[in-house]
């Protein structure tokens, strides 16, 4: 999830006037937020603008000049991270008219945005394994590499951290129930089952159950006030986000055009990049599994890894594990879903969700040891460091790919 706004100065006259000691502690920014004025954009949110305008700018004229694909890629590359922190951003200043739980839908839904067209250009190009290694890898970099550096810096900085959140257990539920889910045709394919022959309807029939199980999760939240769902933003979550970093409060007519900006600019600087990966992973003497893995795994959870490791600074790793683990499972949920149901539409009818032994073993690897990790209860920096170790591991064993 991204950073939501707040207007500190607005922010602040509330919590004068109110006598409700609870919203005036909401509203108090920390000594390290930067203030902004009401209604305008933070100094922190205009150097993001002009990063992703920039990066923009510069990845097409790279890919126009045709010069040298490893450096096209590379400006691609930052560009989706900088769009994808723009997407963000955008979607969190319409949140603060909606509340955390309409904010956490649209996150569900656009947040991952940049990714989502990534997927869909190296799918159309028939470029399926660098698609399904991206899924893995998001899912991977946020349950083993942010979550534990998370666990390095809280552990760090302020010893051993317990883990007593309700929301980030029922966040683990949902990350192991979907990759067993997903890892169905994977299982059939490998085991020569009768439904291998009709992989694409199984394929077709888990994204249909994957995104059910996300809009009946939504549906119990809107339906039952007091049941909170772990794919929306708690309020506690929210606010922790608020005093990790607070910012300007958009003009919603400013909000709205971000919205339309990163998605527009988000399509273009996607094409750009799969269009440059065979070529530049060449290049490189990577693999394209490789890239999909890692670069446009991080690239496209940017916003997501930098709040979860500043929450886990400001010892507060509930919230911050929160924050992690919600982006892998709105991944697996509705990205990867939605995915293999465009596929066919947009002639890649040899799409399915068969995935590789190795990727299969990454992704069940994760969530064991989230499991051990959440159900011990304690994060320690030491745990934080096997973490990122296992996922080092991983992540090299994809250069070749």
């Amino acid at each position: 999830m991204s950073r939501r706004r707040v207007d500190p100065v607005a922010s602040a006259a509330k919590s004068e006037s109110s006598s409700g000691g609870r919203r005036a502690r909401r509203a108090k920014p920390s000594s390290a937020v930067e203030l902004a004025p009401s209604g305008v954009m933070s100094h922190s949110d205009r150097r993001g603008l002009a990063l992703a305008v920039a990066a923009t700018i510069t990845a097409g004229i790279f890919h126009q000049a045709k010069g040298n694909e490893a450096i096209a890629f590379v400006f691609t590359a930052l560009a989706i991270a900088a769009l994808t922190s723009l997407v963000g951003n955008s979607i969190e200043a319409l949140g603060d008219r909606l509340g955390p739980e309409k904010t956490g839908l649209l996150q569900s839904f656009f947040g991952n945005i940049p990714l989502f067209f990534v997927l869909i250009f190296a799918v159309r190009d028939g470029l399926y394994e660098v698609a399904k290694a991206a899924v893995v890898g998001s899912v991977l970099a946020n349950v083993l590499l942010i979550t534990g550096i998370g666990f390095i810096v809280g552990g760090r900085k302020h010893g051993s951290q317990a883990l007593n959140g309700y929301l980030h257990r029922q966040l683990m539920f949902l990350t192991v129930l979907s990759v067993f889910i997903i890892s169905i045709p994977t299982a059939a394919s490998s085991l020569h089952l009768p439904a291998a022959e009709e992989i694409h309807k199984l394929t077709f029939i888990v994204a249909i159950l994957l995104f059910a199980l996300f809009a009946l999760s939504v549906l119990d939240n809107i339906r039952h006030r007091n049941t909170r769902s772990p794919m929306l933003s708690s309020r506690e979550a929210y606010e922790a986000k608020t005093r990790a970093e607070a910012h300007g409060h958009w003009p919603l007519k400013l909000a709205v055009a971000m919205v339309g900006f990163s998605m527009a600019a988000s399509i273009a600087v996607s094409y750009w990049f799969i269009d440059v990966l065979p070529a530049a992973t060449t290049s490189l003497n990577m693999s394209s599994a490789f890239a999909g893995f890692v670069i446009v795994a991080l690239a496209s959870n940017a916003v997501e890894n930098a709040i979860g490791i500043r929450l886990a600074a400001n010892n507060e790793p509930d919230f911050a594990l929160q924050v992690v683990l919600q982006s892998p499972v709105q991944v697996i949920m509705t990205i990867t879903p939605l995915l293999a149901l465009i596929a066919p539409l947009i002639g890649a009818n040899a799409f399915t969700l068969v995935l590789s032994p190795m990727m299969v073993t990454a992704l069940v690897a994760s969530v064991i040891v989230l499991i051990v990790v959440v159900t011990d209860g304690e994060s320690t920096w030491f745990k934080g460091a096997a973490m990122v170790a296992l996922y080092l591991a991983l992540a090299t064993s994809f250069w070749w790919g």
